[in-house]
């Protein structure tokens, strides 16, 4: 098994108090996730608060989107940190974070996931260059953020 971290970053010309509501909020999540797309009949059912510590999202999809749930467990101006687990296609356990941070053009948005790679999650890891795949996916849903971010209907 071996650690992994993946980071990607971007300026959206916002205030951080702009952006939190759409990272600390899964309902928010689906105006602007990647992996939203992955399955148009995705299940998905929250329970806890509605954001912020304790708030929970759980997913059941197509093969693409798998199932898995995420919790939230450090909130703060300056980012959220988010317990990521996933059940199907492989298991894992991950901590994903946001951090925010006021610039002179916004707010420097910086997503990060960490792990352990083990079991099939290590397997494909070493055939497919998986870090990159996350990335891209990282990419898209950090421009998503920012377009939403940067409307007027916020």
């Amino acid at each position: 098994m071996a650690d992994f971290e993946v980071s990607r970053h971007t300026t959206i010309a916002a205030a951080p108090a702009r952006i939190h509501p759409l990272l600390n909020d899964f309902r928010q999540w689906r105006r602007w996730s990647p992996w939203e797309e992955a399955d148009p009949n995705l299940a998905r059912t929250y329970t806890g608060p509605e954001s912020g510590v304790g708030a929970s999202y759980a997913w059941r999809g197509n093969r693409k989107a798998g199932i898995g749930a995420m919790e939230v467990k450090a909130d703060s101006e300056q980012g959220v940190g988010i317990e990521l687990r996933f059940e199907k296609p492989f298991k894992a356990v991950n901590y994903v974070t946001f951090t925010l941070v006021p610039t002179a053009g916004g707010t420097e948005v910086t997503w990060r996931m960490n792990g352990t790679r083990g079991g099939l999650f290590g397997l494909i890891g070493k055939i497919v260059p998986v870090d990159k795949l996350i990335l891209k996916d990282f990419d898209r849903g950090l421009a998503q953020l920012k377009a939403i971010a940067e409307s007027a209907d916020t």
